[in-house]
C-alpha cells in the first residue's frame, strides 16, 4: 500500500506540472467539445438524475455548459457537497461528500465560489435540499439514487485486461467513499447493484498512453464505465453505445 501511495503522489505531481502548462484557450475549446460529445451519449440523454462536478477555474474540463443544459432539459442535477462525517469511528474519513440538488438555473447562478474558485452550495440551505444521503424529508432524499455521475480526475487510462477506465483522483477519497455508500443505499432499497453509471470528463492531456505509464490503482479504486476526452473521443465500455440514434 505504501508503494501504491508513492506512485499516486508521483503521478499527481507530474500531472500538476503538465496541466499547469495547458493554455486556458485549449481548456475552453476542449470543454466545448466534451459538452457537445456528451449530448450525443445515451447515458446522458436518458439520465433523469445525475451529478456533475463544478470546475476549478483552470486545469480541468469546465462543466458550466453541461450544468445549464441538464437543468434546462429538466434533469435533476446534483453537485458535490463536502461536510464533516457525522459518524466517528476508526478508519472512517473525517470529511465526506454528499450530492446535493440544484433547484433550478437561478439557484445555480447564485452559487458563490469557494477558496479554490469552485461554485459551492451554501451550507445553510443543505437541510432544505434533496440530497443522496439525506432524509427522510419532504424532498424524499431517503429514496434518492443517481443514474449518472460525471466525474473529474487528475489522470486516466484504460485497463488493458478489462477495458474499463482507471482514474487517479486528487487523493482525498471523496468519490471512492461516496460510491461505496451509494452502493450500500442501493442495496437497502432492494437493488443488488447500484445502477449508477460513472463517466469521466478529461482534457486530452489527462489521458495516459501506454508509453506514458499506467494509472496506479488499489482495491478501493472504482473503475469508470466511460471517459470523454477533450478531442471528442469516448473511451471505455460506453463507447460502444455512444449515439442515441
Amino acid at each position: 500500500m505504501a508503494a501504491l501511495n508513492v506512485a499516486k503522489r508521483h503521478l499527481r505531481a507530474v500531472m500538476k506540472q503538465k496541466l499547469k502548462a495547458t493554455p486556458q484557450a485549449s481548456i475552453e475549446s476542449q470543454s466545448s467539445t466534451v459538452y457537445n460529445t456528451l449530448k450525443t451519449l445515451g447515458a446522458y440523454v436518458n439520465a433523469k438524475r445525475l451529478s456533475v462536478f463544478l470546475s476549478m477555474p483552470s486545469g480541468e474540463i469546465q462543466t458550466d455548459a453541461i450544468v445549464r443544459d441538464a437543468l434546462t432539459a429538466g434533469k435533476e442535477v446534483f453537485i458535490p457537497y463536502l461536510h464533516n462525517n457525522m459518524v466517528e469511528a476508526p478508519g472512517l474519513p473525517a470529511r465526506v461528500m454528499d450530492m446535493v440538488r440544484l433547484r433550478d438555473l437561478a439557484d445555480y447562478e447564485s452559487l458563490k465560489p469557494d477558496k479554490w474558485g469552485i461554485p459551492s452550495i451554501d451550507p445553510d440551505t443543505v437541510a432544505e435540499r434533496q440530497r443522496v444521503f439525506g432524509g427522510p424529508d419532504a424532498q424524499h432524499s431517503d429514496n434518492t439514487l443517481l443514474d449518472l455521475i460525471l466525474m473529474p480526475g487528475v489522470a486516466f487510462d484504460i485497463d488493458p485486461s478489462s477495458g474499463a477506465i482507471r482514474r487517479l483522483g486528487h487523493g482525498k477519497g471523496f468519490y471512492d467513499y461516496f460510491l461505496y455508500r451509494h452502493g450500500l443505499k442501493a442495496g437497502s432499497l432492494g437493488q443488488q447493484k447500484s445502477p449508477v453509471l460513472l463517466l469521466g470528463l478529461a482534457l486530452t492531456e489527462q489521458f495516459l498512453s501506454p508509453s506514458e505509464g499506467a494509472v496506479p490503482v488499489g482495491p478501493l479504486d472504482q473503475p469508470l464505465h466511460g471517459l470523454i476526452l477533450g478531442n471528442g473521443e469516448i473511451k471505455g465500455p460506453l463507447a460502444l453505445a455512444n449515439k442515441t440514434d
